[in-house]
């Protein structure tokens, strides 16, 4: 039996990569800090297997990622440990800067450590396609130049180079990974798909940033899970690979489309009304990913459409209500990232 470990695995991607890896037969070690966006509600329905064990910590305690690593010997880590919302980072960018930067530098510092006791091992570091910046024309290919224009984005960026040197200088066996904008179940509704469908189910306006012509690619959360691992499986040490769709979507539609689903399947509230709101600053006006490479080299695409995807989604938020219950309502309704 392969073990895994997955840092941030209370969170949205985190918690849905472990579900995946469970029924894959890995054994699975989830080390999260338990911070505001973590909730225990996304792994109840596998915290007492017999493959999964949750470790509360920080990936900045370097001595104890360093004895977890020795005493589980996991063949590959996933990071997904991170803080990733945009306009908290414009509210309060040092968070970033210690989890995505100065976090990532005690895990390689404990990781270079431990492969020379398991050299089989592999890391791969799940960033973002934020760190490409605006890009109003074309997608991003993994060798183009990295533009980020918010905190967070700079602080993935860093984490990527920061990586990439390890993998240069000290020969780490890691691989980096960039992906597009993720919506599935399990994600905190400081971001736009949940957000949307929370004020919906809760007879709210939905608040769309400037003119809601911004272009995101989204990609279902189980096909970038997927992705991840065919990379650890068959991705090439010291090489980064674009996740993507394809699919570009503004939240103007996005909107529209939750909208539609929402009426086909409960009495939507007067209230739900898009309402436009002062744009976040910086805020970038199209993402979009060349996924060609792992297409080719690995074999993988995403399965999911987006309509079949929201549906999904929306079904799981309306059939979980204890999702919700189990965050803050501060963290839900309050406004962040709208600093001039």
């Amino acid at each position: 039996m392969k073990k895994a470990l997955v840092t941030g695995g209370l969170g949205f991607i985190g918690s849905n990569l472990v579900k995946i890896l469970i029924s894959k037969n890995f054994y699975v070690i989830n080390v999260d800090k338990f911070s505001y966006s973590s909730n225990l509600y996304n792994v109840k329905n596998f915290s007492n297997s017999k493959f999964y064990k949750f470790i509360k910590l920080d990936i900045n305690n370097k001595k104890k990622i360093s004895e977890i690593l020795k005493k589980y010997r996991p063949d590959v880590v996933f990071n997904l440990a991170a803080e990733t919302h945009v306009d908290r980072s414009i509210d309060g960018p040092y968070n970033f800067i210690k989890s995505n930067i100065l976090g990532v530098f005690n895990l390689l510092e404990s990781f270079k450590n431990y492969i020379k006791i398991n050299k089989k091992s592999k890391l791969i570091h799940i960033s973002t396609d934020e760190v490409y910046g605006d890009v109003i024309q074309g997608r991003s290919k993994e060798t183009d130049a990295y533009k980020p224009s918010s905190p967070y984005a700079a602080s993935k960026a860093s984490s990527d180079h920061l990586v990439y040197s390890y993998i240069r200088t000290y020969k780490i066996p890691a691989i980096i990974t960039n992906c597009s904008n993720n919506y599935g179940p399990r994600q905190h509704p400081e971001k736009l798909i949940p957000k949307l469908i929370y004020n919906i189910l809760n007879n709210k306006s939905l608040p769309i940033y400037g003119k809601g012509l911004n272009s995101r690619e989204w990609i279902f959360v189980d096909d970038h899970c997927e992705a991840l691992i065919k990379i650890y499986l068959k991705g090439k040490n010291g090489h980064f690979y674009n996740i993507g769709s394809n699919i570009n979507v503004n939240n103007i539609k996005i909107t529209k489309l939750l909208i539609s689903i929402a009426k086909n399947k409960i009495k939507v509230g007067k209230k739900v009304k898009i309402s436009f709101v002062t744009d976040r600053p910086g805020h970038d006006l199209r993402y979009a990913l060349n996924s060609k490479k792992i297409i080719k080299s690995i074999k993988w695409k995403p399965k999911t459409s987006l309509i079949k995807g929201l549906n999904t989604t929306f079904d799981w938020y309306l059939k979980n209500p204890g999702y919700f219950s189990n965050l803050k309502k501060k963290d839900i309704i309050k406004r962040l990232g709208s600093k001039k």
